[in-house]
């Protein structure tokens, strides 16, 4: 039998009608009652342009307003919302809407040629509304959204997520973060990754306010987190370092009570660093299918386990596929899990078996039971027989002075089978690959030493800021690299 919950922003506008919901950088308010009317609104316009109870609608659109209002929308309308990657090219885009049978499409601007038929924001507020009831309970077990992996390598798929997924994801978090009724949430990272919708979704159900950026700013970030009342703030590693060259010697308010750092393994430097200057840095792992955050280092522990992810969330499990202590695959299981891909029954049951999610992920656990993610499975270099995980050579050498970020990558050899080579954004120009090399030298063992590097302006990222290393193997094979 169905598990049904009242419309959890029909029953916080009830709860607080006056309660702000977001906040924008011009300093206008939209409260959860405002919010509640703006999206009842907006769906009864998309009724009147043919959206019903399963439709798939894509969200094409950076962090805004509108594009709040229409995932809140759909919700009344029971729909899905196939939520689009901004960055995307058309032939990236039209892959998506035609794998997850997309029909409409809601757009801040109308400049794409897409399969599915768009529709501006401002044009479907000029439709009319067609009445009729809309929803009034959330079933769990129905699902809401259909997010699109990275697509780091061969084609995305499209996560299901049921409103379950996001309402025990919200429910995780909360009972390892716990909730201030002075909360609020600074949201900066993409709204259509599934970091930044779970900020909106966490919005609602804990009854807090989102401080939005539409994009991210470092000085914007700054200012908020020093001045607008913010207590928790995703973040990601680039994110973070800017912080600590923002701060300087001043501190932020103690009523910041949370940085929650996702993204990958951050260097142990860079979070001691962090920790002197008293930045309550908690990180965490987690992915498009776990619905955000799994694992989360809880407040007690920030500063003790540095460099560890933490332990499951509280209605979530882990495991290692390996020996206690060794690194092996990462499999979690927990209602904030996805149940498996749209359309895609081969990859849903290649990457889960009894509700274990295989993540792709290699860590280990110490002996308390806390997680350390060491690296993707995928990007694993093998050189001579040794295991060298290329996060380790990049939070290694992203401490010297004057490199702003570093990508790593194994380039195939015919000695060693495999090299490590590493591609690097300098801040000072002066760093030359001699220097980069000494300093390895210090701090890796020899076979771990980028055996080439290449000096570039700007690393591939994905919209989550993940690193693209497929990218950088195949710029390899691709550009005239001139190695230094």
């Amino acid at each position: 039998m169905a598990e049904m919950i009242p419309h959890w922003l029909t029953k916080q506008a009830d709860l607080a009608p006056d309660q702000t919901a977001i906040e924008l950088t011009d300093g206008t308010t939209y409260t959860f009652l405002e919010l509640k009317e703006k999206s009842q609104s907006f769906a009864r316009k998309l009724r009147g342009l043919g959206v019903q109870k399963g439709s798939k609608v894509g969200i094409l659109s950076g962090n805004h307003i509108d594009m709040v209002v229409a995932i809140h929308a759909l919700t009344y309308l029971e729909a899905v919302a196939v939520m689009l990657n901004t960055r995307l090219t058309k032939q990236e885009l039209n892959y998506q809407l035609n794998d997850a049978e997309v029909e409409l499409v809601l757009a801040q601007n109308n400049g794409e040629e897409l399969v599915a038929a768009i529709a501006t924001f401002t044009e479907v507020r000029n439709v009319h509304e067609q009445q009729g009831e809309l929803c009034t309970e959330i079933n769990l077990d129905a699902g809401f959204t259909i997010i699109y992996t990275s697509g780091t390598t061969g084609f995305p798929k499209g996560v299901v997520h049921t409103y379950g997924n996001h309402w025990w994801s919200a429910v995780g978090s909360m009972l390892n973060l716990g909730l201030n009724k002075q909360d609020k949430w600074l949201g900066a990272v993409p709204m259509f990754h599934v970091s930044g919708l779970s900020i909106l979704l966490r919005s609602v159900i804990y009854g807090i306010p989102v401080y939005m950026l539409e994009t991210y700013d470092k000085n914007l970030f700054h200012e908020a987190l020093m001045y607008k009342g913010v207590t928790i703030a995703s973040v990601v590693t680039v994110m973070l370092k800017d912080l600590i060259n923002q701060l300087g010697d001043d501190r932020y308010p103690d009523t910041l009570r949370c940085l929650l750092l996702g993204g990958g393994p951050a260097p142990e430097a860079l979070l001691e660093e962090a920790k002197a200057r008293q930045l309550p840095v908690f990180q965490s792992y987690g992915m498009t299918e776990t619905s955000s955050q799994i694992v989360t280092l809880s407040p007690g522990k920030a500063l003790a386990k540095i460099g560890s992810s933490g332990k499951p969330l509280f209605p979530a499990r882990l495991k290692i596929n390996a020996f206690p202590g060794e690194v092996g695959e990462i499999l979690v299981k927990g209602p904030m899990v996805t149940n498996g891909y749209f359309n895609n029954d081969k990859a849903t049951q290649k990457a889960i078996q009894d509700g274990w999610l295989a993540t792709g992920d290699l860590g280990y656990i110490d002996q308390e039971g806390f997680l350390y993610v060491v690296d993707r499975r995928k990007d694993l270099i093998i050189s001579g027989g040794e295991n060298i995980y290329p996060t380790e050579i990049e939070k290694a050498l992203t401490m010297l002075d004057g490199i702003r970020e570093i990508g790593v990558v194994g380039k195939a050899d015919e000695k060693w089978g495999e090299i490590p080579v590493a591609f690097v954004v300098a801040d000072d120009p002066a760093v030359s690959a001699d220097d980069i090399s000494a300093f390895a030298g210090n701090h890796l063992a020899g076979y771990k030493i980028p055996k080439e590097i290449y000096f570039v302006d700007e690393l591939p990222r994905n919209a989550s800021n993940k690193l693209v290393r497929i990218k950088l193997q195949n710029y390899l094979i691709d550009n005239d690299f001139q190695s230094h």
